[in-house]
């Protein structure tokens, strides 16, 4: 135990780390805030009941940390700026001035972080509307005048450059990536209703079911731990060089290959096309 909580002191400790940690923290909780601001017009009563209806819903309002389900100012998340940094992952392949781009160092990063934000814009528009159809088909939008659509997109898309402003300064200024801790306090910011509602639902008929599924739970977790942190060992030899009486080199080592190379960047992926219909 000690040797799990001496980094966590020692870490506090240190004026630097210390105000990368309360800064973190602090935006967390403005992105908490903001994902419980709702967007006007929408009946929620309507929209949880359709939440609590469709489990498909329901796993997307997971993975949106409970934004959806509020139809909040940051409804649409993070997904346009993932989608707009895969489209660019992909087109690198394509183009080869971008790839280029890529590997002229911090100014190349720079400037495709850049086009990523531009891209994230009409990704981040066109999903608002997206959305607006499939709430105002199911009579949770009644009708709406123009203008009050345009309000509504632009809105939503806001939400979207606002959550990524935030992850950018967590990157910057803050402690490790941005995008994927927002991405990871929404899931978990979402954990203690997903838990209580599960709670409300257990009997004894269905606990033998509950402990089977907190196995499983559990196996799938450590089996993914086990894949993502794995890696193939290649043998390098070096060759052995003689000089004079004397013999140089002809060591063994080993190249660590990770067998997992894309991460959860196909995941995310899959969640993002599933989305987009």
């Amino acid at each position: 135990m000690n040797t799990l909580l001496k980094p966590l002191i020692a870490s506090w400790k240190s004026p630097e780390l210390r105000r990368k940690i309360l800064l973190t923290a602090f935006l967390f909780v403005i992105f908490r805030l903001f994902a419980h601001i709702p967007i006007p017009g929408v009946d929620t009563q309507k929209l949880a009941a359709l939440f609590a209806q469709n489990q498909f819903l329901g796993l997307l309002d997971i993975f949106s940390g409970g934004t959806l389900v509020n139809f909040s100012i940051l409804a649409l998340g993070l997904n346009p700026y993932i989608n707009a940094s895969i489209i660019l992952q992909l087109l690198t392949i394509v183009f080869p001035k971008l790839e280029e781009l890529q590997k002229e160092g911090e100014y190349g990063r720079e400037k495709i972080n850049q086009y990523t934000r531009f891209i994230t814009v009409p990704l981040a528009a066109v999903q608002s509307i997206g959305m607006f159809a499939l709430l105002k088909n199911q009579g949770i939008i009644g009708a709406v005048d123009p203008l009050s659509l345009i309000a509504i997109v632009a809105t939503m898309t806001a939400g979207t450059l606002f959550a990524m402003w935030l992850g950018e300064l967590i990157t910057e200024y803050g402690i490790g990536n941005g995008i994927s801790l927002l991405i990871f306090a929404g899931i978990v910011g979402r954990l203690p209703v997903t838990l209580g509602q599960t709670a409300t639902t257990i009997t004894a008929e269905y606990m033998t079911n509950m402990v089977v599924f907190a196995a499983l739970a559990v196996a799938v977790i450590a089996a993914t731990v086990f894949v993502n942190e794995a890696v193939r060992r290649i043998t390098v030899q070096y060759a052995r060089r003689i000089r004079g009486n004397k013999v140089y080199g002809g060591s063994t080592s080993y190249l660590p290959l990770r067998v997992n190379q894309a991460g959860v960047i196909p995941i995310i992926f899959a969640v993002s096309l599933v989305l987009l219909p």
